[in-house]
């Protein structure tokens, strides 16, 4: 079965209010929803909601939601848009799909497209809702 993961933005006052708009768009697999805090300093008192969900072309992402992959040993988001970034930032300018990243340099955060570098943004486990 393939799945996406997907992370919603939202803020801990709304952030109910989303896992029920989640819960109710989306078959999640896994049954968890998992609330993370994060250190944005830009959006304080933000929070993302990260699930799987099984594509469904009929089905439309929330607001202010992404696709987005996970490193498992060091439980990293990111886009693939912000990993190539991270590659040519550390690897002088050149994008090399085989270039290693330590991701434990990376533990533990979300990692998005930046105006000039990657934007990383560090993450803790809020809440987890069971499903």
């Amino acid at each position: 079965m393939k799945t996406q993961l997907l992370c919603t933005f939202t803020t801990k006052r709304k952030a109910a209010a989303t896992v029920m708009q989640i819960q109710k768009q989306h078959n999640i697999v896994y049954d968890k929803i998992f609330i993370l805090t994060t250190d944005n300093r830009q959006s304080p008192g933000e929070v993302v909601c990260s699930y799987n969900i099984v594509p469904d072309p009929n089905v439309q992402f929330l607001p202010g939601t992404i696709l987005v992959h996970r490193k498992k040993d060091s439980n990293t988001l990111y886009t693939i848009n912000a990993l190539n970034q991270l590659i040519m930032t550390i690897n002088n300018g050149i994008l090399d799909t085989s270039y290693q990243i330590d991701w434990q340099n990376y533990k533990n955060s979300i990692l998005l497209v930046g105006t000039i570098n990657v934007k990383k943004i560090n993450t803790k486990i809020y809440d987890i809702i069971n499903v």
